[in-house]
């Protein structure tokens, strides 16, 4: 099992985020699960372009200090909301022996989902730890809702939602 860890960044990584305490405080815990029990863990940043402000050498590209990339971590960067949009991600978890991904991150709405969905197209099974996705309000749905949305309707077929507790227990195995 690898964790990837999607855009969790000093731009995106908000109190308005639905359910944030719960969500950080949960997303630090796995991270730090996976590193105790030698689960490789991957970081993904967005770069939205030059002059977004969140581009490479921007502050808020960043990833947040709470899960700083330790030295050896893998770091890929993506421009669209896919990580299989990034060529060297794709290339490196293609080619790993073990095919189970757990993803947490944000934003439930965008880069999880999309990734989620390349993830599943490609084979991999798909972990979706509970509260470890979130998202903003919108004008269409309340984080709540889009995260409920997605996590209980959309990826019912895609994934193996699991609790906190057996996120947890998965990575210590």
């Amino acid at each position: 099992m690898v964790l990837i860890v999607i855009d969790m960044q000093k731009g995106l990584v908000d109190e308005e985020l639905y359910a944030f305490d719960t969500f950080m405080e949960r997303t630090v815990r796995l991270v730090d699960a996976a590193r105790k029990n030698n689960v490789e863990v991957i970081f993904v940043q967005h770069d939205a372009g030059s002059g977004s402000g969140m581009s490479a050498g921007d502050e808020n590209f960043e990833i947040v200090d709470q899960i700083t990339p330790k030295e050896g971590e893998k770091v890929f960067t993506k421009t669209i909301n896919s990580c299989f949009g990034s060529k060297e991600f794709k290339e490196y978890v293609e080619n790993l022996a073990d095919k189970s991904l757990m993803i947490v991150g944000l934003q439930t709405n965008y880069c999880i989902d999309c990734t989620v969905k390349s993830a599943f197209e490609r084979g991999f099974e798909v972990i979706i730890p509970e509260g470890t996705n979130s998202t903003f309000d919108n004008d269409y749905m309340t984080g709540e809702t889009t995260v409920r949305y997605y996590n209980e309707d959309v990826w019912e077929e895609l994934v193996e939602a699991v609790t906190f507790e057996e996120a947890i227990a998965l990575l210590e195995a």
